[in-house]
């Protein structure tokens, strides 16, 4: 079945065209790079790995209760309208949100692999070009795992939100060649793996645990990456220059906030827009996700350098101004851990199935001999 046959309203556009900008460059020097970067690009090629074997697809997932959403949690619980829903309604309800969840991750992770390669165009140093091309791959393998997650356990997609598209396409239109860094690696990224974090921590159902926790273990690469090259850049910039750049990021962090609230979901069960926003807004898993949000963003600009006294007033007024101090050291510690253990889970498991097979078959040898 085509990918166009499963959208719960089609796209606008088939294909999204942006105008590319900015300089491809060249470097000639071969032999000389930041140690601690071109350490995270061995890392990057040694913890390569395939999303069709690593990942058990072979785990059931029930499309109608695919992550164990409580009621709670749905924008419609409490409202006029959760009476009259029945159980096949409120199934219905849980498959569109992770529908839309889903395909907002796998709208963004094509995002990042696009970023991620006009990172490895235009940006001047080759340790960062290196690093980039492993990016590249690893937000190809993503996307891949998304898109057959959405396609082969819920059979339903929806288009990329109009506010991420928007971000995105003023990310890529940027001719200067650290905006997909700050536009992709610090924003959209850390907004999606706050989402990613939060859906992995929550949910009892194994597939998509699996497939979060994965995707976090390379996502703690990414983030690193971005933090070391802007860094370091931002260090060299005018007060002016940092500015532009902090009215960016707080741009991006109002639009990320107030408009990725699943309204599409409830406009396709009959609910006025309006009507539709203002149930979002009421939400209290709304509000919680909200900060949530801004977890790995905030001390990941902080600590790129750009902390001026407009951004500071701008996470005041979002209520995440603290999350400044975050450890996020600590927090990717956590998610390469957390893939880890899954493997070692999951690896204990396929040995005793293994020696349980192999002393059933002996048993059943000594028996019939």
């Amino acid at each position: 079945m085509s990918t166009h046959d499963l959208y719960a309203r089609a796209p606008e556009e088939p294909v999204w065209q942006v105008p590319a900008t900015g300089a491809a460059r060249f470097s000639w020097d071969y032999d000389d790079g930041r140690e601690r970067l071109l350490a995270l690009y061995q890392k990057g090629k040694d913890k390569q790995w395939d999303g069709a074997t690593r990942i058990d697809w072979d785990l059931e997932v029930d499309p109608y209760d695919p992550l164990g959403t409580p009621d709670e949690a749905l924008a419609l619980h409490g409202s006029r309208h959760w009476a009259k829903l029945t159980d096949k309604d409120k199934g219905e309800l849980r498959r569109h949100y992770t529908s839309w969840q889903f395909s907002q991750f796998l709208h963004g992770e094509q995002g990042a692999m696009i970023c991620a390669a006009r990172i490895v165009e235009s940006v001047p140093d080759l340790d960062a070009k290196f690093y980039s091309a492993t990016q590249t791959m690893d937000e190809a393998r993503h996307a891949e795992i998304y898109g057959r997650f959405l396609h082969e356990k819920i059979g339903m997609l929806y288009p990329i939100n109009d506010n991420l598209q928007s971000l995105l396409g003023d990310t890529l239109r940027d001719s200067r060649w650290d905006m997909p860094y700050l536009g992709m690696q610090v924003l959209i990224e850390g907004l999606a793996l706050a989402a990613f974090g939060m859906i992995r921590d929550t949910t009892d159902k194994p597939l998509p645990k699996q497939i979060l926790a994965y995707v976090m273990q390379d996502e703690a690469r990414h983030v690193a990456f971005g933090r070391m090259a802007l860094r370091d850049y931002y260090r060299q910039l005018s007060d002016a220059e940092r500015r532009e750049r902090e009215e960016f990021v707080i741009e991006g962090c109002y639009l990320m906030r107030d408009r990725l609230r699943g309204v599409e979901v409830l406009e396709n069960f009959g609910i006025p827009k309006q009507e539709a926003e203002e149930l979002s807004e009421q939400s209290e898993f709304l509000h919680l996700f909200r900060k949530l949000l801004f977890s790995r963003i905030v001390p990941c600009v902080k600590d790129i350098g750009l902390w001026g006294e407009r951004l500071q007033k701008a996470y005041l007024d979002m209520g995440v101004f603290d999350l400044g101090d975050s450890n996020l050291d600590l927090l990717m510690t956590q998610d390469e851990e957390i893939a880890e253990a899954l493997d070692r889970e999951r690896f204990a498991a396929e040995e005793r199935a293994r020696v349980e097979e192999v002393g059933t078959a002996i048993a059943e040898g000594a028996a019939s001999a």
